[in-house]
């Protein structure tokens, strides 16, 4: 893949792009004239993002994400799937990409894929992140001393919410991406505070905790004129996740029926 690529003016469809040979795959190169980049390293960031949220499905990323050396040159073979990934996680400010997530949107409603917001996918991966992220704390929060992690964790859903653990973690399914990343910017804020103040002790520990929580309340009260506990809550992330597999599952059997009604032709 070239470090630039011109936009296609006229745009021919989707469809026209799509290569066969054992697979059908299109060129990365080309989705990425298609949405209206020019440089390989922002477009590259759609991708790397698509791909994580291949990841956090579950669903093999290499089969529909290959790298591929083209003379040289860096490109990607990038399944159907792949290619509505990378749209729907490319900058919607682009008109050409807007118009692509249209067309992506419409064109999955067959699949039953009803997502039509990137912040779905970004829900998706920061859920990811969250669960390493708590690993990390805990795992850290242990050598400094903590025996009790109910009350740790607690600790900080107090600073954030003003509400207790157990209040809030039926509701952790529906966050939308705003409260999501403020709960992933209080899990990291915490084990950097952790460990560049050298805090010991279940009883610092827990105090250090919730003041991280409490001071990333007031960012959110700042930005938004909302609490955390107030924010607007979404769909399900297993209802999402549900779906997008599902899809998934219904455009690999899609290409592949138009691949054996094509060998069929005289």
């Amino acid at each position: 893949m070239s470090d630039t690529v011109q936009p296609i003016e006229n745009t021919p469809d989707f469809e026209d792009f799509r290569n066969e040979n054992g697979l059908t795959y299109w060129w990365a190169s080309d989705l990425m004239a298609m949405l209206g980049y020019s440089e390989i390293s922002a477009f590259k960031k759609a991708i790397d993002r698509a791909m994580k949220a291949c990841i956090s499905l579950n669903i093999d990323c290499f089969d529909n994400f290959t790298r591929v050396d083209r003379e040289g040159i860096e490109d990607y073979k990038l399944s159907r799937f792949g290619c509505y990934l990378t749209a729907m996680n490319a900058d919607s400010k682009k008109p050409e990409v807007a118009k692509a997530q249209i067309y992506f949107i419409e064109q999955t409603r067959k699949f039953e894929i009803l997502v039509q917001k990137s912040d779905e996918f970004e829900r998706l991966t920061i859920r990811d992140e969250i669960k390493e992220g708590n690993k990390s704390l805990m795992s850290v929060a242990s050598r400094a001393g903590v025996t009790d992690f109910g009350r740790f964790a607690n600790a900080g859903y107090m600073g954030l919410y003003n509400m207790q653990n157990w209040q809030s973690k039926d509701l952790q399914d529906r966050m939308g991406r705003t409260e999501l990343a403020a709960n992933l910017f209080r899990i990291t804020q915490t084990e950097e505070r952790i460990k560049n103040h050298n805090i010991r002790g279940q009883v610092n520990l827990e105090s250090t905790h919730q003041a991280v929580g409490k001071s990333v309340r007031e960012i959110i009260l700042k930005n938004t004129g909302k609490s955390p506990e107030e924010l607007p809550m979404e769909r399900k992330i297993q209802e999402v996740q549900k779906e997008l597999k599902g899809g998934y599952k219904k455009m690999v059997q899609a290409d592949n029926q138009k691949k054996q009604a094509k060998k069929k032709k005289p």
